[in-house]
C-alpha cells in the first residue's frame, strides 16, 4: 500500500506535509507510512481513498 499512496500523491502534485495536514498527523508519521515502515491505521486509509477518489482495493493492491 505504502507505494501505492506515494504514486497518488506524486501524481496529484501533493506533498507529504499537505496530506499529512489532511489525516491530522505529523509529517514523520506519515512518512513512516509511505516508507512502509508503518502500518497505515484503516481510518487513514479510508480517508486517504476517500482523498483521491479510489477504493480501498485499489489503494491495497487489489485492482
Amino acid at each position: 500500500m505504502y507505494r501505492r499512496i506515494r504514486e497518488l500523491r506524486e501524481d496529484n502534485d501533493k506533498t507529504q506535509r499537505d496530506i499529512a495536514s489532511y489525516l491530522n498527523m505529523q509529517l514523520t508519521v506519515y512518512q513512516r507510512y509511505e516508507r512502509g515502515e508503518r502500518e497505515i491505521p484503516l481510518w487513514a486509509a479510508i480517508k486517504l481513498a476517500d482523498y483521491y477518489g479510489v477504493t480501498l482495493d485499489y489503494l491495497v493492491g487489489r485492482e
